[in-house]
């Protein structure tokens, strides 16, 4: 059984997203996150099909691997999703969540997943409803709520993200289920301390918070947590 995936003592983790990093110097944007404490990095991989980009690719995170023993957290938006699977389980990845929109065969797909010792995860699109995920509870240890339209970073929060990130902590508390919420989408300043009080546990940090163009990356993640702290008084 693989490991739980790592959290602060405070019970949140942030898992900065690699393509908003500066991808012409990758290895030494992690190697800085690595120093300011960061302990799992979120990668997208997308297809061009499934979502229109392609900011990453397999030979790149392949090289990357030998240069970082942060574990890999891997958001597949694509339409091959078993290919991407074996693909990682060759590379190295500590969790793979799948679109629930892209398998045909989602109890399937979970448990290829879980098949080479990696812990699987459902993503939902902000149009798609909690109940998608109501008969394969059992075989999750995440669930991503995409807060944004998937695809792209920077773009603003969808009408209704954090009502549904506190809908879904309540359908698992109702199931007796505790896994963490992950959430991916402006995850910045002003929206993570709601989405922490909502419920969220794992935040995907982007543009709008850890690689915030406004700061040096050792500033925002601090900025980051700040903004975490308020969310847990809030709670």
């Amino acid at each position: 059984m693989p490991s739980d995936p790592p959290r602060s003592p405070v019970g949140v983790t942030i898992a900065p997203s690699l393509m908003c990093a500066d991808l012409c110097r990758l290895s030494e944007s992690v190697k800085e996150l690595e120093d300011h404490g960061i302990d799992i990095l979120h990668i997208d991989i997308m297809d061009a099909r499934f979502v229109p980009n392609m900011p990453l690719g397999l030979e790149t995170l392949k090289q990357l691997r030998s240069m970082t023993d942060l574990p890999y957290d891997v958001h597949l938006m694509v339409e091959d999703n078993g290919f991407f699977i074996e693909r990682f389980a060759e590379i190295g990845a500590r969790m793979i969540s799948v679109h629930a929109e892209s398998a045909i065969h989602l109890d399937r797909t979970l448990g290829l997943i879980r098949s080479h010792g990696i812990r699987p995860g459902v993503a939902l699109t902000p149009a798609s409803p909690l109940s998608t995920i109501e008969w394969v509870l059992d075989q999750l240890d995440f669930v991503l709520l995409m807060t944004v339209n998937p695809g792209f970073a920077g773009q603003e929060l969808v009408e209704g993200s954090l009502r549904k990130i506190a809908d879904c902590r309540r359908l698992l508390e109702d199931r007796g289920i505790e896994i963490p919420i992950e959430v991916d989408g402006n995850v910045g300043f002003e929206n993570i301390p709601e989405m922490v009080s909502a419920g969220a546990e794992i935040l995907v940090a982007g543009t709008s918070s850890v690689f915030h163009p406004g700061a040096s990356v050792g500033e925002n993640i601090r900025k980051t947590w700040e903004s975490v702290e308020i969310g847990l008084r809030d709670d």
